[in-house]
């Protein structure tokens, strides 16, 4: 074993990547390339490097054999809108714009061929995603019959003067074409990035401007209903005082008892509003912050809060109709009310955890007979201190919610909380695998873990976050 072999021995990805390494070797001492040849693939990439712009690209595909070898070139690229082959530039003319049509004797192949003057050179190239479904291919893949489904063809390479060509000549033009492919696809993806996130921008503004600013005024809406509510509550106040002939005594007493029962579910119905409107509009600010699309991920806002008094219960609240819809009862803890004490979180995405938690609870619950022999059916949530966390020294806080229902399998609960994976029987309720994902994202943004254990009557989804070093924990009562 060699001394490079060696030092890669015991890591098997570097040692594979050794053997890739070794074989090209072999595979450019095999190909023979004169100095000319390999000085033409340096100028090639050091100018790939140098200019940006895609016309710039094509330029560099006919200039770098014009000057390197003195043979004229012609590059054709599919115009995938079209779903055609275009002349886009050649030695002649440089960029044609718009293109030019393609000759009758240059079309799409997967090998390279030959016309009578020409040596035709096919460009693709292998994509570092994976291919689509047979049915399902996007338009933006152009493949042809008997080529693999992860090769995209992009187009055309044309050598002329192809009586001026060697054997080698040819195998060489076939590998810079394979160059060709694979930068035209790296510059293809960057431009489709940068559109993408010149879209995001434009997005993020359309929906503080047209969302999140509108949002806004429903507390108006809400303020003039309240208002109306009033007024209604004076009227009826006003109503119940007046004195009325006998005759139309009852009947009126009945108009006033069902003006009052109006009333009456007016107020609740505006108390739902309320509280519905100011859930959505914490998780509009939390998901559709200015600063996650422009960092690429997930910024926290965080502040001092108490955790049941300001994230739990207002989810608890949220979910409750749907809970008791599901015959689950809410079972709440004796102490932590009591005593809670200020930790430093994100409260719109922590209040979006326990949502989840809450929404899984409503679906996935299940009866079981408890140990008195009585069937229970319940979510439950608490926390508890943990010491040495997140390292030896520190101390953290546990948050627990409890769902009864028989335990999960030791290869499901590993994977719980990966995207887009779902547990077992959960095909009958909606959902999509993202929402414990989301949980040990927005916990481990926190500097927290997620996990899940198994406990009697049921299964315990847990996080753990770090307590901020200046936090007060409360001191129990003594007995």
């Amino acid at each position: 074993m060699s001394d490079r072999q060696d030092r890669a021995h015991g890591c098997p990805d570097l040692e594979m990547i050794c053997q890739r390494v070794q074989e090209k070797s072999v595979s450019y001492d095999r190909y023979n390339f004169s100095s000319r040849y390999n000085d033409f693939l340096k100028a090639f990439f050091d100018l790939c490097q140098e200019y940006d712009s895609l016309d710039d690209f094509n330029r560099i595909c006919i200039a770098v054999p014009l000057e390197m070898t003195g043979l004229s070139c012609a590059l054709y690229l599919v115009d995938e809108k079209k779903n055609e082959l275009q002349l886009v530039c050649d030695s002649e003319r440089g960029v044609l714009d718009p293109p030019a049509p393609t000759p009758a004797e240059i079309h799409l192949q997967s090998e390279a061929y030959e016309t009578a003057e020409s040596y035709i050179v096919p460009i693709y190239s292998r994509t570092i995603f994976h291919a689509p479904p047979e049915d399902s291919a996007p338009k933006d893949w152009f493949l042809l019959e008997g080529t693999s489904r992860q090769n995209r063809i992009f187009g055309m390479f044309e050598v002329k003067q192809l009586a001026a060509l060697t054997s080698l000549d040819k195998f060489f033009f076939q590998k810079y074409c394979n160059r060709i492919g694979y930068n035209l696809h790296n510059r293809l993806i960057l431009i489709q990035n940068i559109d993408h996130l010149k879209f995001i921008n434009n997005l993020v503004m359309d929906i503080e401007h047209n969302i999140i600013v509108p949002n806004m005024y429903f507390k108006h809406i809400f303020n003039q209903l309240k208002k109306k509510i009033n007024e209604l509550e004076e009227l009826k106040t006003e109503m119940s005082q007046l004195v009325m002939p006998p005759e139309i005594q009852q009947k009126f007493a009945e108009n006033v008892s069902h003006c009052d029962a109006i009333h009456q579910e007016m107020i609740s119905y505006h108390q739902e509003l309320v509280k519905h409107h100011a859930n959505i509009s914490l998780f509009l600010e939390s998901l559709f912050r200015r600063e996650h699309f422009k960092k690429g991920h997930l910024v926290l806002r965080t502040k001092r809060c108490f955790v049941e008094k300001e994230v739990i219960l207002p989810q608890l609240e949220h979910y409750a109709s749907r809970l008791r819809a599901a015959n689950v009862s809410i079972e709440r803890p004796l102490n932590m009310l009591e005593e809670e004490f200020e930790i430093l979180v994100d409260v719109g995405l922590l209040s979006q955890v326990y949502a989840n938690f809450f929404s899984n609870a409503a679906k996935y619950a299940s009866e079981v007979v408890d140990h008195h022999g009585q069937t229970r059916k319940a979510v439950a949530y608490g926390r508890e201190l943990v010491k040495n966390f997140p390292e030896p020294g520190k101390d953290g806080i546990k948050f627990n919610v409890f769902t009864t229902g028989p335990h999960l399998d030791a290869d499901e609960a590993e994977k719980l909380f990966e995207e887009g994976v779902r547990g077992k029987g959960s095909e009958k309720h909606p959902g999509t695998g993202h929402g414990l994902a989301f949980i040990k994202h927005v916990v481990e943004l926190h500097g927290g873990k997620v996990g899940y254990e198994p406990t009697r009557e049921g299964n315990n989804f847990y996080f753990i976050l770090p307590l901020p070093p200046s936090t007060t924990l409360p001191v129990p009562e003594k007995l």
